[in-house]
């Protein structure tokens, strides 16, 4: 969140877009309510391996590594509920439409879901599975990257009257999905190697210096 001092930097808060993988339609935005305070990410190494002796496998990489992003993300209808004439659907369902508009990602859409039925209850036997929406983890405009929901743990901690959810944490876990996953040829696939670019980018900016390790020169 901004702070309370004049001209303090606006802070800009993280989310999700997600989009027709197709067309690249925005399809739903959702934006966190407080930026997490942690983000924790793991990134599994893709080594080459095979059996052949060839010495060389100990460098090689079979693609981009498999990273997993970690993240608690807090809402609270506190604030909306101060005012409750700009907000009535606060008032009548508490943070139930944010909490939807996350859990949303992990199920596809119901008319797909139908249309899978209809088409199997008239005699089709291979039926290819659902197709979803690609979400888009949004982090700073710097890291827009194409991920699949994982994992979600709901936390409900406070109620209305009417037992609507007033106060609710979401943990979160996504797997960046890289070119391999994507393809090259479409929007997420796109963003993908866009996100591997900018990290290539960003090392360059991480100056060291062989003097720092105590070498006088190339070991």
């Amino acid at each position: 969140m901004s702070g309370n001092f004049p001209g303090s930097p606006r802070t800009v808060r993280g989310g999700i877009v997600v989009i027709d993988p197709d067309t690249s339609k925005v399809l739903r935005i959702i934006t966190f309510q407080y930026n997490p305070d942690t983000l924790t990410r793991t990134v599994q190494i893709q080594a080459a391996s095979g059996d052949t002796p060839d010495h060389l496998e100990a460098l090689r990489l079979k693609g981009p590594p498999l990273e997993t992003i970690k993240l608690e993300a807090e809402l609270d209808a506190a604030d909306m509920l101060e005012d409750p004439e700009s907000n009535p659907n606060t008032v009548e369902f508490g943070i139930q439409p944010q909490i939807a508009a996350i859990e949303a990602l992990a199920y596809p859409p119901s008319s797909q879901v139908k249309d899978s039925f209809r088409l199997a209850s008239s005699g089709m036997m291979e039926i290819a599975p659902l197709t979803a929406p690609l979400p888009l983890f949004v982090w700073g405009k710097q890291r827009v990257l194409p991920v699949r929901i994982t994992d979600l743990s709901v936390t409900e901690e406070a109620f209305s009257p009417a037992l609507n959810p007033l106060r609710a944490k979401i943990s979160m876990s996504m797997r960046v999905l890289t070119v391999n996953d994507l393809g090259i040829d479409n929007k997420g696939g796109n963003l993908a190697m866009l996100y591997h670019q900018r990290k290539e980018q960003m090392a360059l900016l991480a100056k060291g210096a062989l003097a720092a390790l105590g070498l006088q020169g190339a070991p």
